[in-house]
């Protein structure tokens, strides 16, 4: 009977072909297997934004993002759009306070957003029909038919944020340029077509945050933070011994590299490496290291910690930090179905469970 040869995806790298005095099962084992070894995503992202930078792609110009995601939204009547002059039965119950911007009022519990609305643009041409109950990925992609309850291929559709992090990366090396922290994966757009390697670096367990429940009590503990805890018994060292011992490997391949990758491919291992047990990233989400005074400024509310960190995310070379700012893992704690005028009481429901915690 004879030998049946089946394609097979190794086949650039000729496994079958004997190459001086060889073991055919070790070397073919090495050979398939190295395949995948250089192909590890963060450094590969890592040498695809050098390789856009020496192709004439964008090279970082310092601007960042800090997406605040309500996961739905208040209403515009009761916030940044109260109508004062309307009769009560179209606009809100709240009272009105003047801002920064003549002529300009927004309501009564947005005082520090009243301070300083002449530093920032309220958009008022926003679109949402169509969303059909899902906007997090048609707006955050910017993309109408990225709506999932009507369109089977709405998550191949990147988010704009995706698009930032392929096309112009992080500011800094030894970032990642799109963080998120998520309370529900359908509260986020992720890289879609492009690849899961510009879907965004979930941040949640990377600080110590306040815990709450699906309504937004505080549970009296903190996560834990530990990304970056190394496994017991491996230590940076250990981890540069490993990456010495895939180097080696790497060597057995470099004679049938033709265009230098595999010797590129060491610095951005390198920068993997650095970016997951280095100094910097783990700082960005250290709050610790952040003065007493500012972050009593900020605030101890979950929210508040997520924003100082997102600050300090993209001071350190993040682009875009996406904060999912619900408690609810389904429709998303801004989605009140109607009760959205606060109790100011103690009932803890509609938007008395969303505004900032020192107004209620």
């Amino acid at each position: 009977m004879g030998h049946v040869h089946h394609r097979h995806a190794f086949e650039s790298l000729n496994p079958l072909v004997p190459e001086g005095l060889t073991v055919l099962s070790r070397r073919n084992l090495l050979k398939s297997s190295l395949a995948g070894m250089a192909g590890i995503s963060l450094p590969g992202l890592l040498r695809q934004k050098a390789l856009a930078n020496r192709t004439g792609g964008s090279s970082p110009s310092g601007k960042s993002i800090i997406l605040l995601w309500m996961t739905g939204g208040p209403s515009h009547i009761d916030t940044l759009d109260p109508k004062p002059d309307r009769p009560i039965e179209n606009r809100g119950p709240f009272g009105t306070i003047s801002t920064k911007l003549p002529g300009v009022r927004v309501c009564e519990y947005l005082p520090k957003l009243a301070g300083m609305l002449d530093r920032f643009t309220v958009i008022r041409s926003v679109d949402a029909r169509g969303s059909n109950h899902e906007p997090n990925t048609v707006f955050q992609t910017a993309n109408r038919t990225a709506e999932p309850r009507e369109n089977r291929e709405a998550s191949l559709y990147p988010a704009i944020a995706s698009v930032v992090a392929k096309h112009h990366g992080a500011n800094q090396p030894g970032m990642p340029p799109y963080v998120a922290f998520m309370k529900s994966r359908s509260h986020l757009a992720f890289g879609g077509y492009l690849g899961k390697a510009y879907d965004p670096f979930i941040a949640d367990t990377a600080a110590k945050l306040p815990l709450v429940d699906v309504v937004g009590k505080p549970t009296g503990r903190t996560s834990q933070g530990d990304i970056f805890r190394l496994a017991k018994g491996l230590s940076y060292e250990r981890m540069q011994d490993r990456r010495s011992l895939a180097s080696q490997f790497d060597s057995l391949r470099r004679d049938l590299d033709t265009n230098g990758s595999m010797a590129l491919m060491d610095r951005y291992e390198q920068e993997a490496v650095d970016m997951l047990v280095g100094g910097r990233m783990q700082a960005a989400f250290d709050l610790s290291k952040e003065p007493q005074s500012v972050r009593d400024r900020y605030g101890s509310h979950l929210w508040c910690q997520q924003a100082l960190i997102a600050r300090r995310l993209v001071e350190a070379g993040s682009t875009f930090v996406t904060l999912d700012l619900s408690y609810h893992p389904a429709s998303g704690t801004w989605d009140t179905h109607g009760d959205n005028i606060p109790r100011m009481a103690a009932s803890g429901t509609g938007y008395a469970r969303c505004y900032p915690p020192s107004i209620i």
